[in-house]
């Protein structure tokens, strides 16, 4: 496995996120007692250099705030900052989830299936903020429904069993015999 011109094969995932790979996982990885903006905040201490100074009072995380507010408001998240973030929908809760591994500041962004679970209208919001976090970096993602796949995706790769089935572009993949019988079977199934 190579991530930007570097074999990671072997790497310990805190050393692959060190390099600019970040991901989110399907089920959402957020703090639901704490606020919104303290998620981010929580988020930002990594990169801010707080995340191993245990030792220090809160207020020195009021530093990372201006940085929080702006992801919040890049995700449309900030008439939120003073939520629970357990309170939030399921796809702000997503949203969510994305703004702190934006944090991160991430050359690559890994996406585990982020449309499961949503609403329609969740879906749209999402796939938007997912196509505005691509113009400034690389987003792979793992993703089942097929509508987003053909709305975001420049290049698919249809996996099955571990093995690659077929890869291209949407319409190449979709007109892909192999893909059609892996997702719609056969008559005769």
């Amino acid at each position: 496995i190579e991530l930007l011109g570097h074999d990671i094969t072997r790497t310990s995932p805190a050393r692959v996120a060190r390099m600019g790979l970040v991901r989110s996982f399907q089920i959402s990885a957020i703090f639901p007692h704490l606020s919104v903006l303290d998620n981010v905040r929580v988020a930002l201490q990594r990169p801010g250099g707080l995340s191993v100074q245990f030792w220090r009072s809160l207020a020195a995380l009021d530093r990372l705030t201006p940085r929080a507010e702006e992801l919040l408001r890049s995700v449309g998240l900030d008439d939120a900052r003073n939520r629970l973030a357990g309170d939030l929908s399921y796809g702000r809760k997503r949203v969510l989830e994305i703004a702190t591994t934006l944090a991160l500041d991430p050359k690559v962004l890994l996406l585990d299936e982020p449309m499961a679970g949503m609403g329609h209208e969740d879906v749209a919001t999402v796939s938007d903020l997912i196509r505005s976090v691509a113009k400034d970096r690389a987003v792979l993602m793992v993703e089942h429904n097929l509508t987003v796949v053909a709305d975001l995706c420049d290049w698919i790769t249809v996996m099955q069993r571990g093995e690659v089935l077929a890869a291209g572009d949407y319409a190449t993949v979709s007109r892909d015999e192999r893909v059609k019988i892996a997702y719609m079977g056969t008559a005769d199934d």
